[in-house]
């Protein structure tokens, strides 16, 4: 398999950490979405990444269509999103807000990045989105009581930590740890596994998205 995109995406990263953690070989190439934008075009028309080729040549265009791909090239007992209910749909939801939350944060990067004028209306729609997000995942952690969100690893776990990590690099002052300490010691512990350290990139700019706004 090859995966396509650069590990400072929280997708790409979740799903380049969901192919460690299964053992799972593949290469990486780490194309950028605007420097080799014609490359990504020719596998997959969205022009954005993750992009997934498997080994008989069919390409994956989507994290989560991704990721339940190669969630059903494992035993049950070792998927990361639990196949049975109701585990499954709560592990579900907090995969979605914590892919949601990097989606707008994501947003307001390139708001802040490709226009001269940003409009204040959307930025401050998705930063109280971003922050509404951090507060439920925050509330909803606090009833835990083991090191993982659920009773074991799962996407949930790994999905918060990259969204994390995400919004720190791109948008630094936006989130604190002061805030949300539950949230910032559990992606901390998340970041000193094996799997995330492998997995990782420092956030860069993608190459041809002129900078007009500092984020």
């Amino acid at each position: 398999m090859i995966l396509i995109g650069q590990y400072d995406s929280p997708f790409v990263r979740r799903v380049g950490i969901a192919l460690r953690l299964y053992g799972l070989p593949f290469e990486h190439r780490p194309w950028s979405v605007f420097g080799d934008a014609d490359a990504i075009r020719a596998l997959n028309p969205l022009m954005r990444v993750p992009t997934l080729v498997l080994d008989d040549g069919f390409v994956l265009t989507d994290s989560h269509m991704i990721l339940d791909h190669l969630d059903g090239l494992v035993p049950e007992a070792a998927a990361l999103f639990p196949r049975a209910e109701p585990a499954r749909h709560r592990v579900l939801k907090i995969t979605t807000l914590a892919t949601g939350l990097a989606e707008k944060a994501v947003s307001l990067f390139y708001e802040r990045r490709l226009h001269d004028v940003t409009s204040p209306v959307w930025e401050a729609r998705c930063a109280l989105q971003i922050g509404s997000v951090l507060d439920a995942l925050e509330g909803d952690l606090a009833a835990r009581t083991g090191p993982f969100w659920f009773d074991a690893l799962t996407h949930a776990d790994i999905a918060c930590a990259c969204a994390l990590r995400f919004v720190q690099a791109a948008h630094p002052g936006l989130w604190t740890a002061q805030r949300h300490p539950r949230l910032a010691k559990h992606a901390a512990m998340m970041e000193q596994t094996a799997a995330f350290s492998e997995i990782h990139q420092e956030f860069n700019a993608p190459a041809g998205a002129t900078s007009r706004q500092s984020p």
